[in-house]
Order: structure tokens, then sequence, then C-alpha cells
């Protein structure tokens, strides 16, 4: 009998774990090459990307209420579209979102010390021992970390916007600065959707939510909601400190933009606040990617070894592991310069799938109008057709070498959709609603 996780997570909860996921190394790195691409048009670009999120976040949302259980789109896209689909969603989820991990972890070494690549890449690896072991104690503490590292991200984020707004050197003539064109706009808009990619993260933890079906829904819109308004004041904020062209030459966009009006001062705040915001954004990364891993063990679509719930702690601890095992590889042997195209070329696929999935749903389940899922489907797929040439190649590249793994290891007997089954036989050990949601 598969061991269900214990439901432990109130909205308040959710909604840091969300806000943990986003406010993250993405609001410190991605303005760089969001403004290369767009100049002052990323905030076009900005709100297209939030857009999308917002269309992917209801549909998440949806399709969480009515099956509350770990594993996201992965879940939801066995259900409602057939193994294939579910496995596809789950397979770049779970690649993007390790690249995503090695790159909050390096990010966070490259701010918080300086020194050799290699000194970098050792601090990295702590990092990543270090969050892995805190999730391994249970869900309870990882959303008790993210709370702290949450508010220290917003502080240091609030300092950085009032520093520039005092300073006296703003320069409202930047915001007129829009270059790239129509692409530029859509891959300003492709790679900011790097930095809104988290809020999904408390649909995979699904199975640990009190009553899921009221929490989730409410959960999701309400982080992604705080989000937008911090990086549209972030975004404005270092548009007319400097030069949209100094943004994009830079890797560390708010640190030049505070640096180009005078205010040195916050420079301090900037680095601490882009560490913290990296280690806060990695154990929320971390939790949901190995909570998607256990969703693919549990059917066969990855080993089943990393399936088995933790007695005491009730947390996958063998998918975290395995998580943490490869994150740690990767930041010791990868350069990740390109990882935020990349991460964003899977979590667009995965979002496809999610709006396809929530667009099938009956009006029972349905919260918000269908025409909302197909605006986010075609969204997805334009946005990922704008990124980097060398972030679709590699995107579809990795996709293509799961789906033949999948293929050679089903070809005897292929995978079926087990989500009914073990609904059923986990019922007894959950708390709280699950199943299907009343319409709103």
């Amino acid at each position: 009998m598969t061991e269900a996780l214990a439901r432990r997570l109130g909205t308040g909860d959710a909604v840091v774990i969300g806000l943990g996921s986003m406010i993250g190394a993405g609001v410190f790195s991605a303005f760089g090459p969001a403004a290369r691409a767009a100049g002052s048009g990323l905030l076009i670009g900005l709100a297209l990307a939030a857009g999308v999120a917002y269309c992917n976040a209801v549909a998440s949302a949806q399709l969480a209420a009515q099956y509350p259980t770990s594993g996201g789109t992965y879940v939801y896209g066995r259900e409602r579209l057939g193994d294939w689909w579910g496995f596809v969603a789950g397979w770049g989820f779970v690649i993007g979102k390790t690249a995503s991990c090695a790159a909050m972890a390096l990010t966070f070494a490259s701010y918080a010390i300086g020194g050799s690549v290699w000194l970098q890449r050792l601090i990295a690896l702590a990092a990543v021992v270090g969050l892995t072991a805190a999730n391994e104690r249970g869900i309870s503490r990882t959303a008790q970390l993210t709370r702290i590292l949450v508010a220290l991200s917003l502080c240091a984020l609030v300092v950085v916007v009032l520093a520039i707004a005092a300073s006296g050197h703003a320069h409202t003539g930047n915001l007129s600065s829009v270059g790239g064109g129509v692409r530029g706009v859509l891959q300003s808009a492709g790679l900011l959707f790097f930095a809104f990619a988290g809020y999904a993260r408390i649909a995979t933890l699904g199975e640990e939510v009190r009553e899921p079906a009221v929490t989730i829904p409410r959960a999701i819109p309400l982080a992604l909601g705080i989000v937008v308004c911090v990086y549209l004041a972030v975004g404005v904020a270092a548009l007319v400190a400097t030069a949209p062209h100094a943004l994009g030459a830079s890797t560390r966009p708010l640190a030049t933009a505070v640096a180009a009006v005078g205010s040195s001062w916050a420079l301090p705040v900037v680095r601490v606040g882009a560490a913290v915001a990296s280690l806060g954004a990695l154990l929320a990364l971390i939790a949901g990617v190995g909570r998607t891993s256990l969703a693919m063990a549990r059917n066969g679509d990855l080993p089943r070894t990393l399936a088995a719930v933790h007695p005491r702690y009730r947390v996958p601890h063998r998918a975290e592991l395995a998580v943490g095992a490869a994150v740690a590889v990767l930041v010791l042997t990868t350069d990740l310069r390109g990882a935020i195209g990349f991460s964003s070329f899977g979590v667009l696929v995965y979002y496809a799938i999610a709006n396809a999935a929530a667009s099938t749903q009956s009006p029972e389940h349905r919260r918000w109008p269908r025409a909302l899922n197909l605006v986010g489907l075609v969204a997805c797929i334009a946005l990922v057709a704008s990124l980097p040439w060398q972030a679709i190649a590699a995107g579809v590249g990795v996709l293509a070498i799961g789906i033949a793994g999948r293929l050679a290891s089903h070809s005897t007997s292929p995978a079926r959709s087990r989500f009914s089954t073990w609904h059923a036989r986990s019922s007894t050990a959950r708390s709280g609603r699950s199943g299907s949601s009343p319409r709103t």
C-alpha cells in the first residue's frame, strides 16, 4: 500500500512557499537578459509574463483542487490527457527545475563570496547539502525556514527600490528606450517567466495542504499577485536608475542599478538579498522537484525506490536525496549561464500541458472560464518559440532523451495511470477535503 504524506500546511504556509519559490535568484538576475532582449520593453514583457503566469496559475489551482496529490501537472496530464502527456510534463519539470536548483545555488555562491570559481562551487555545494537536509526534516520545517528567507528577501528589494527613488539621480527617460521589436519583447517575457515560475510549487505540495480544494485556489493567485507588484516596482526602479544596455550587460543588474545612482551603501544589501533569495528558492525547488519525482516513481516513470515516504517526517526522502545529488553534480561540473532559457523552456512546456489538461475539466470542477486555459496554452507555445535557439535546441534534445528512455523501459508493459487506485487506497490516511470542489 502506497504511503500518503501528512497534511500540515495552511493557506499562509502555502502562500509563503509560493513566494519563496518565485522571489529567488530570478528577480536579481532575469532583468539583465530581459533588458538585453527588449530594452525598457522588458516592462511589457513583464506584463505578458505575468498574464501568462496568471493563466497558468488558475489552471494549476483548478486542477490541484480536483487532484489534491503530489506531482502537479505530471498527475493532471496523466488523468486528463493520457500517460504520455503527463510524462512529458513531469520530465520537463524535473529536468528544468533541477537545472534551476543548480543555478540558484551558484547564484547564491557568486553573491555570498568572491574568489575562485571552484571556491564558489564548493559554497554552492554546501548550500545544496544543507537545504536538502532541511527538507528531509519535514515540510513544516521547510515552510518555517522559507518564511524567514522570504521576509529577508523582500526587505532587501524594498531597500533597493527606496535607495534608487531617494537618490535624486533617476531618469524616467530610460523608460522610453524600447528595443528588439516584437520578438525582443516576447523573448523578454519568456526569460522573465523564469522569475515567476514558482507559484505551482503550491500545487505540487497538494498532498500536504489542509483543505486543498479551498486552500490551493486561494493561495496560488494570492502569491502570484504579491510577486507581480514586487517585480513591477523593482523593474521600474532598475530602468530609471540606469540605461537598459547597462542592465543588459550586467550579470548582477540590481547591483548595477544601485551603483549607477550613487547608492553604494545599498550594495551589501543587494548581495545579501540575492544570496538569501537564492537560498529560499533553492529550498522550495528541492521540495517541489522531489514531490514530482515521487509521483513519477509511483507510476513507474522513475525508479520505484524513489516513491518511499519517510516513516517519521512523512516526506519523499529518497526522491529529495536523489534531486540533491543531481544538483550537487551540476554545481560541481556545469556552467549554467544558459540555465534561465533552458529552465523557461521546460517550465513553459509543463504549463502548456497544464492549460491543455484544465481545458478538459467538466463544469463541476471549473472555477475559471475555459478561455483562460486556451489563452494560456497558446501563450506558452508562443513564449517557447521566442526563446534563444540554444535553449530550444537543448530543451528539445533532453525531452527526446527522456521520451526515448520511457519507450525503452515501457516497451513490454506500457505504464497505465495509477492515480485513481492510489487515491482510493490512501484516502483513509488523508485529512481535510479532497476530490471534487464546488463551483464558485
